[in-house]
């Protein structure tokens, strides 16, 4: 699949964490100790079958980024 998103991290699931309707997927970036945590529904982890140790291209594409300090 081609895609026009140009951020693309490849990782492994680390963990699942599935909610009632959404659920939370940790990815561990290849190459480094860094993790991604991406929130996507609950449909979405059963259709892709995301489980830790699945290997997961994380696709970032945002119009907003936002920091925030004490």
């Amino acid at each position: 699949m081609r895609l026009s998103t140009r951020n693309q991290l490849t990782g492994t699931v680390t963990e699942v964490t599935i909610g009632a309707v959404m659920a939370t997927v940790k990815v561990k970036l290849d190459g480094g100790d860094q993790i991604v945590t991406a929130s996507i529904t609950k449909e979405a982890v059963e259709e892709l079958g995301l489980a830790p140790g699945t290997a997961a291209t994380v696709l970032v594409k945002s119009t907003e980024v936002m920091l925030g300090v004490d």
